[in-house]
């Protein structure tokens, strides 16, 4: 049996992040080839990836990034199975350095073969699956786009939320992170109302119908009185005209022209681990 020594334990532990054992027992099974190690503990992933395929990986971090020009940005869930992997540290940075790669891949797919160190990003979530022992993979992938895009991560990871605004402007960056929280906080389900879809309007409509009839109002009045709830259901769960979270007396479009009149929301996304 070939004899390795700990300091090629150690090397294989902090290049793989493995246990010190698990290293060791892949040195002598690849009589100490370094390469042929790195394999085997990887193959020892894809083993603990298949066994956890059906656990559910609903824990995890969402980090948002934005590229140096400020003009795309990117979220990203890094999934797990419980919220101790998840406050990790080491699985933080992992979640940052993936999220980093992301803001130059059009797509998750595209993502998950972009290299990491000296593996590709799937490879590497294989190869932690073994580490930590249990099921990693990438679970949200959203992008904006526009001439200036803003991000927010609330607390612990749970939530983060890009927002595109059409011009740059001197305080553009607070502007666009105040954006990016309203839609942390209130979570809208559409930009404006040409956003909403034709399926969620009239469910809306016949939600409000329905709850008229049971008050008694007679059916000649109920389509006026429903575009009127619809209106409402407009204020309260499209961006532009929500309520704005630090200022309920204006709405976030005209904060929005308040500090540049010129200036419009293009895009927002929003991600939640909760």
């Amino acid at each position: 049996m070939v004899k390795v020594t700990a300091a090629e334990v150690n090397k294989l532990r902090k290049t793989t992040g493995a246990g010190m054992m698990d290293c060791k027992k892949a040195l002598v099974e690849a009589d100490g080839n370094f390469d042929s190690a790195i394999e085997i503990l990887r193959k020892k992933g894809q083993k603990v990836a298949a066994k956890r395929a059906d656990r559910e990986s609903s824990e995890g971090a969402v980090i948002a990034k934005v590229n140096s020009d400020s003009n795309s940005g990117v979220i990203i869930s890094l999934n797990c199975e419980t919220d101790f992997v998840a406050k990790n540290e080491s699985f933080i940075s992992l979640a940052n350095q993936i999220a980093e790669l992301a803001l130059s891949s059009n797509s998750k797919e595209e993502l998950l073969g972009t290299k990491i160190e000296s593996m590709s990003v799937q490879e590497k979530l294989i190869e932690q699956t073994g580490v930590i022992g249990e099921k990693l993979e990438i679970g949200a992938f959203e992008s904006v786009s526009s001439e200036h895009v803003g991000f927010y991560i609330h607390a612990g990871n749970k939530i983060a939320t890009l927002a595109g605004l059409s011009n740059k402007f001197e305080n553009v960056s607070d502007v666009s992170k105040n954006v990016a929280m309203q839609v942390a906080a209130m979570n809208p389900i559409a930009l404006n109302e040409d956003s909403v879809s034709k399926e969620i309007i009239e469910k809306e409509i016949e939600i409000a119908k329905e709850q008229l009839r049971a008050e008694g109002k007679p059916e000649a009045m109920l389509d006026n009185i429903a575009k009127g709830k619809l209106k409402k259901f407009f204020k309260d769960n499209t961006l532009v005209k929500q309520a704005y979270i630090k200022d309920n007396k204006s709405s976030v479009e005209n904060y929005i022209q308040s500090e540049n009149n010129e200036c419009v929301i293009t895009d927002f996304k929003r991600v939640a681990l909760v």
